[in-house]
């Protein structure tokens, strides 16, 4: 905050217009970090699902949330979604653990800060929550710029701290951004990876690394695990719940996958 005043100040100084001014502060301002609702068009209606959200976490008992993307999205979940490749997997896993899926299509760090401060947490205090976010915030599109790697780690502890401020007592699985092609991605979503790992500091934090299932040498992601550049298939799902069953299983104490 002290750089944009600094930056209002010398601009003001300088005679530069409001329009200008306004640019330029966008330019340092981590817009990551600033709550935003739907920014994006995607295969769903963004604020119908919301809604559908809002209502089914009053109807149901809640001990376990996935928050994200699309990644996360077309995991499963009891709510209807034109795309939903890991179904299978998560009624395996999840059918009967009170779980419920925030994951929203082409959703930045903004917002996910958005949509827990307008209903999609309120009044829940689950055991566990699954986050995954952040891929996205590595596009830029004429609604929103492209982060930073520093930019994208503080939106991704805002969300941590934002959810462990409405529930305390819950327990953060943080998973790894997962790799994506084409090769450009490699080298951010790695920064990315070593900084959010320091959020274990935290206490209520713990880092889940699917790295190493889901990448080749290159970086890259491995193509029997992808349905495309950027979500997995099935079995990459399944290689998801696979790594993460033992940590859930300890967090959720009692609520087990289905045999």
């Amino acid at each position: 905050m002290r750089n944009v005043f600094m930056l209002t100040l010398l601009l003001v100084l300088a005679g530069v217009t409001a329009p200008t001014m306004t640019l330029a502060q966008n330019a340092v301002t981590n817009s990551a970090i600033v709550p935003v609702p739907k920014l994006e068009n995607d295969f769903y209606d963004w604020y119908q699902r919301h809604a559908q959200v809002k209502e089914l976490i009053k109807k149901q008992p809640v001990d376990l949330v996935f928050i994200g993307d699309s990644i996360t999205h077309m995991f499963g979940s009891p709510l209807p979604s034109p795309v939903q490749r890991g179904q299978a997997v998560w009624e395996r896993y999840y059918g009967t653990r009170n779980a419920v899926n925030l994951g929203f299509g082409w959703d930045r760090t903004q917002n996910v800060l958005w949509r827990l401060e307008n209903g999609e947490f309120e009044g829940l205090h689950p055991k566990a929550v699954v986050l995954l976010i952040g891929t996205n915030n590595r596009t830029g599109t004429k609604n929103a710029r492209e982060n930073t790697p520093a930019e994208i780690a503080e939106g991704i502890e805002a969300i941590c701290k934002a959810v462990h401020a409405k529930a305390p007592a819950c327990k953060i699985v943080l998973v790894s951004v997962l790799p994506r092609s084409p090769a450009h991605f490699v080298a951010p979503i790695r920064e990315i990876n070593r900084s959010i790992i320091k959020l274990e500091s935290l206490g209520y934090v713990t880092f889940l690394d699917l790295w190493p299932a889901f990448a080749d040498p290159d970086g890259l992601p491995k193509k029997e695990l992808m349905a495309d550049t950027v979500h997995p298939s099935e079995k990459g799902y399944q290689v998801w719940a696979e790594t993460m069953e033992p940590l859930l299983a300890k967090l959720l104490a009692g609520g087990k996958k289905t045999e």
